[in-house]
C-alpha cells in the first residue's frame, strides 16, 4: 500500500512539474507582430551595474532587417551558426558534442547553442549552465522556429545581441565603435563586431583580434571575400577608424 501511494506521489509529482514547465514558458507569438522592449539578459546587466554604483545608459536603437550591413550578417551567421537556415533551432550534432564535453568535464561550460537558442537564452533566462535551464532554452528555441520565420528570428537577434557594456543591437553597437549606421558596415567591422560576441564586455584585444581575424579567413575560405582583402584586412589594428577619439572598448569596473 505504502508502494503504491508513493508511486502515486512520485507521478503527480512528475505531471505538476510537466505542468508548471509548460505554464512557465513565455508566449513567443507576441514577437510576430512586437518588437521586445527589453529582455532578461538587459535587466540582468542594469541590476549588476545598480548593485556596483556604475551609471550607464542602455545603448538600443531597433532597426529592421533590411537597414542591417549583410557583411554583419555573414560575419554573425559565420562565427556564431553557419547553419542558422538550415536547421530547425537547434543544432543536433554540436548540441551532442556540447552534451558530451560537459558530461565529461562536470563543467557545463560548453553551450552549444544556435542563434536561435542564444536569442531564446537572452530574451528569457538567466545565463547559469544547469541543466533545466538549458532545457527551456532548447523548448523555447522550437517555439521561436515553429511560430516565427527565420528572418525574424535574426532580425529580433540582430536587434538585442550584446556588444559591450550597456550596448545591445547591431546599429547601437555600430555607433558606438565606428561612429556609421549597421547599414554602412564594411566586411572588416563586420568581422570585429562578430568577434565581440563570446565574450562582449571583454577588453582583452589580443583574444579579440585573434576571433576578428579567424572571422575574416572564415569569410575568405567560403569566397566572400577574396584572399588579398583578407590579408590586408587582418593587418588592420582593431578600431583603427575610432581609436582616437574613445577607448578602443568598454571595460568593465
Amino acid at each position: 500500500m505504502k508502494r503504491v501511494i508513493f508511486k502515486s506521489l512520485l507521478v503527480t509529482l512528475a505531471v505538476g512539474s510537466l505542468v508548471y514547465f509548460y505554464y512557465s514558458l513565455p508566449d513567443v507569438s507576441l514577437l510576430k507582430q512586437q518588437n521586445p522592449r527589453g529582455s532578461a539578459l538587459i535587466k540582468l546587466r542594469e541590476e549588476e551595474y545598480r548593485k556596483k554604483g556604475i551609471r550607464v545608459g542602455r545603448q538600443q536603437v531597433w532597426v529592421p532587417y533590411g537597414a542591417i550591413s549583410d557583411h554583419l550578417k555573414r560575419a554573425i551567421l559565420i562565427s556564431e551558426d553557419a547553419a542558422f537556415f538550415s536547421h530547425k533551432g537547434v543544432d543536433i550534432d554540436e548540441l551532442t558534442e556540447a552534451i558530451k564535453i560537459d558530461w565529461e568535464t562536470l563543467s557545463f561550460k560548453r553551450g552549444g547553442s544556435t542563434i536561435t537558442m542564444q536569442l531564446a537564452k537572452n530574451l528569457y533566462l538567466d545565463p547559469s549552465k544547469n541543466p533545466l535551464r538549458k532545457l527551456k532554452e532548447i523548448v523555447i528555441a522550437w517555439q521561436l522556429e515553429q511560430t516565427l520565420s527565420k528572418r525574424r528570428i535574426f532580425e529580433i537577434y540582430l536587434n538585442v545581441v550584446e556588444f559591450g557594456r550597456d550596448v545591445y543591437g547591431a546599429e547601437a553597437a555600430a555607433r558606438h565603435y565606428f561612429d556609421k549606421s549597421a547599414a554602412a558596415l564594411d566586411p572588416l567591422e563586420a568581422a570585429t563586431l562578430a568577434a565581440l560576441l563570446p565574450s562582449p564586455r571583454s577588453s582583452r584585444e589580443k583574444n579579440l583580434l585573434h576571433r576578428r581575424n579567424l572571422t575574416l579567413a572564415r569569410l575568405a575560405s567560403i569566397g566572400y571575400i577574396s584572399k588579398e582583402e583578407h590579408d590586408r584586412l587582418k593587418q588592420v589594428p582593431l578600431f583603427k577608424k575610432v581609436e582616437a577619439e574613445a577607448p578602443l572598448l568598454p571595460r568593465d569596473e
